[in-house]
């Protein structure tokens, strides 16, 4: 079966950095578009970072930009997100998701298949 798996959230001090890893399995991966959505306390989830099947574009959300990059190793089935100069409003659970399409859509309802989230948390 399908599954989206992250890892490499955790705690740290506004400035730090973290990668988010995904592994991916039971479905073709090198044929989706990838992304990073997030979700805050009290909040709706929100788009951060996409990036289509051969990692030849990527999307950002403004307040990312600059500070967070999205990449694949479809070798390795898996989608990263480096993270850099953190903040504490970056504090929310991330999740990744994969996209039956050539794009890199901001829609979350574009996305077939979900991870069940990691969690960073962002302290001043």
């Amino acid at each position: 079966q399908v599954q989206l798996v992250e890892s490499g959230g955790g705690s740290v001090q506004a400035g730090d950095s973290l990668r988010l890893s995904c592994a991916a399995s039971g479905f073709t991966f090198s044929s989706y578009s990838m992304s990073w959505f997030r979700q805050a306390p009290g909040k709706e989830r929100e788009f951060a970072a996409a990036i289509n099947w051969s990692g030849s574009n990527t999307g950002y959300a403004d307040f990312v930009k600059g500070r967070f990059t999205i990449s694949r190793d479809n070798a390795k089935n898996t989608v990263y997100l480096q993270m850099n100069s953190l903040k504490p409003e970056d504090t929310a659970v991330y999740y990744c998701a994969a996209a039956r399409t050539r794009w890199v859509p901001a829609d979350i309802n574009e996305y077939a298949y979900w991870g069940q989230g990691t969690q960073v948390t962002v302290s001043s």
